[in-house]
């Protein structure tokens, strides 16, 4: 009997996928769930696993983009598994026992120092480069796919001993000493989401940035002051991020067009508050959402960011969390940014960027005093939101961020 496998459906807004890394080879036998290819979306990557046991037929190549629903591969699961051969001579068991232990040290997948996964050791073969000289960072010395993505292929450097003089009366130019090499690399599905949405974000919105500056001295002191109990009693530390999530979301209340969109010629106004939080991985940029942000309190917010976190590095977050959103925020201050106009989260009309905290004098009450000072940065769709409405949502960020008590009295 055979029994198709076919690309199921992973998220309303997505037709169609790339077919990763094929872990079995065609013609294998599987047994039941055990792992078939790897499968990435626009969004997250995913594995499919075989239903049933059998012999693999692969009809889809590694690399190929295919729509939803799309037969890929079958099982002919009248098929048995391969017998051993028991009556083979003693050296050949010696040596398929050896072979066999070897196997089983890879099949650890491998957890083994220096093996790396399925899709690890088919990026490494692409760049020609030796497992051996690559660290893994995973469990037990693994080679993990992002260890693969991130490795570089060392090569000598040339040098030339014995230099030929030029002519006294010619000037030559010095040779150029070491390797110019160049790669190609095809870039990833989510890679080609996040370039084609960015160019349709700058062709097809009014965007805008207004930038603001705030004073982090107060809301450092509160964080100084309680994050010992904080941690104690909600068990999670309390960082920036949540405070001004708690910020914008006082503030969209005042400002409802910023958590507003347009939906072509209709305004669209929620009257609840989905924060996206920009996530970095090493695929690219994600941005899960905090849902119903307006009734959470700051270890709420605190808990829910980290879970959000671990899952988009680990690569696990759900089409749910990944799709809808109300206003989005970026903190490129964790890289060092000073200052940048983050760009919008379609179709959402605004997005703030927070950034890096840096020491700088400034003037209060006719005195020249250092402060911790960060830019902070509001892009927004100018067909939905004015000017008078982005600075004084921005104005009203700083209020909140500068007395952070207002924010958890609401006044």
């Amino acid at each position: 009997m055979e029994l198709e496998i076919k690309i199921p459906p992973v998220g309303e807004s997505i037709t169609e996928v790339t077919i990763g890394n094929w872990v079995k080879k065609d013609g294998d036998f599987v047994k039941q769930e055990e792992l078939l290819v790897e499968i990435e979306s626009d969004k997250t990557t995913f594995e499919l696993t075989a239903e049933q046991s059998g012999t693999l037929k692969i009809l889809v190549k590694e690399g190929e983009t295919v729509n939803i629903g799309t037969k890929i591969a079958s099982i002919d699961t009248a098929a048995s598994a391969p017998a051993s051969n028991e009556a083979a001579p003693k050296t050949e068991a010696k040596v398929e026992a050896k072979t066999e232990a070897a196997m089983e040290s890879n099949k650890a997948d491998s957890y083994a120092k220096g093996f790396p996964s399925p899709s690890a050791a088919k990026i490494l073969a692409e760049k020609d480069i030796d497992p051996a000289s690559v660290n893994g960072t995973g469990k037990d010395g693994r080679i993990t796919k992002n260890d693969a993505q991130t490795a570089e292929k060392t090569a000598p450097i040339s040098s030339n001993s014995t230099p030929t003089p030029s002519a006294p009366e010619v000037s030559t130019p010095k040779p150029v000493l070491g390797e110019r090499n160049v790669r190609r690399e095809k870039m990833t599905t989510l890679r080609k989401t996040i370039a084609k949405r960015l160019v349709e974000v700058k062709n097809q919105t009014a965007m805008l940035t207004t930038f603001n500056e705030i004073d982090m001295s107060a809301v450092m002191e509160m964080r100084k002051k309680y994050k010992d109990t904080f941690k104690e009693k909600h068990n999670i530390g309390l960082g920036f991020m949540s405070l001004f999530t708690k910020a914008c979301v006082e503030a969209l209340k005042e400002f409802p067009a910023v958590n507003g969109q347009i939906d072509g010629t209709d305004i669209i106004y929620h009257d609840y508050c989905d924060i996206g939080i920009a996530v970095s991985t090493p695929k690219g940029l994600v941005v899960p959402n905090i849902r119903n942000a307006e009734t959470m309190s700051l270890a709420d917010i605190e808990k829910v960011i980290s879970n959000l976190a671990v899952k988009a590095r680990d690569g696990k977050l759900s089409m749910e969390e990944m799709t809808g959103g109300t206003f989005s925020i970026t903190n490129g201050g964790v890289f060092g940014s000073l200052m940048s106009t983050p760009i919008l989260n379609a179709p959402q009309s605004a997005i703030l960027g927070m950034h890096n905290i840096v020491e700088r004098p400034i003037a209060v009450n006719g005195q020249v005093v250092i402060r911790p000072m960060m830019y902070v940065a509001l892009s927004y769709d100018h067909r939905i939101v004015d000017g008078k409405e982005s600075v004084s949502f921005l104005v009203r960020v700083k209020q909140m961020i500068e007395d952070p008590y207002r924010m958890l009295l609401e006044v």
